[in-house]
């Protein structure tokens, strides 16, 4: 493609984000798909293409909207904020985000991944958003990447807290954390019933591995399954942290 036409769009995006880089090799390289490799040049390896990219924006993502949820709703327990934290950073909203960027317009794609439809897929747009989350910050610091993270992601997010820490979306949003752990799926299965008919009473046990599990009750399985959920997340967060704390202290 012409160097003109390459200038042009990267101004177009550059325009749709609200940020102009100083660096415009960050923006090329959060742009480039590692699907590229054979086919410019010869370029291999992790700085010609976004993986590097994407796991620093997965960091920097995380931490702004951690940031934010605290600043927003500092009563909310750990629990909460971890239920509304997961479904903003999951894979399934930053594809919304990216798509109302129209990023898959600017990606640059190997032929092959390209006739395969890769600017409409669901993990290469998500990804790819991620990478642009630290090139901004690679760019111009912390300041310019919260402000393109408030005004392109958590303003279009869901953040309404709910009344119970186990309602709402928590198995879906537990699904995505252990998925962005790399853990086991969630499973789910009734351990105790009581009560008569009329008035039953459940509990329900999800275990994530072999390492983590939590309960949760309720009047349903449902809500239950939704309780235990809760549980497992304030449970995992917990455990992030202190493995953080850890390795700190290494």
């Amino acid at each position: 493609m012409p160097v003109a036409i390459i200038d042009d769009k990267l101004r177009a995006l550059e325009l749709a984000i609200g940020h102009a880089f100083r660096d415009r090799s960050l923006l090329e390289r959060a742009l480039t798909h590692s699907s590229t490799a054979s086919e410019h040049n010869g370029r291999r390896g992790p700085q010609a293409n976004n993986e590097q990219l994407e796991f620093l924006g997965d960091a920097v993502l995380g931490f702004l909207v951690s940031e934010e949820l605290v600043r927003r709703f500092p009563e909310l327990p750990e629990g909460q904020l971890t239920i509304i934290k997961s479904r903003v950073v999951s894979a399934a909203y930053l594809y919304r985000i990216a798509r109302k960027l129209d990023l898959g317009a600017y990606l640059f794609l190997g032929r092959g991944e390209d006739r395969a439809g890769g600017r409409e897929k669901k993990t290469v747009l998500a990804d790819a958003l991620e990478a642009l989350i630290a090139a901004v910050f690679l760019d111009a610091g912390v300041d310019a990447a919260r402000m393109f993270v408030l005004n392109s992601v958590v303003e279009n997010a869901t953040l309404e807290p709910s009344d119970d820490p186990g309602s709402g979306n928590a198995k879906s949003a537990l699904q995505e954390l252990t998925m962005a752990l790399k853990l086991p799926l969630p499973r789910y299965r009734v351990v105790e019933e009581s009560g008569p008919d009329h008035s039953k009473r459940f509990t329900v046990e999800v275990r994530i591995g072999r390492e983590h599990s939590a309960t949760g009750e309720g009047s349903s399985k449902k809500t239950a399954s939704m309780r235990a959920a809760g549980a497992a997340l304030a449970k995992l967060e917990d455990a992030s942290h202190q493995e953080a704390i850890g390795q700190e202290g290494a």
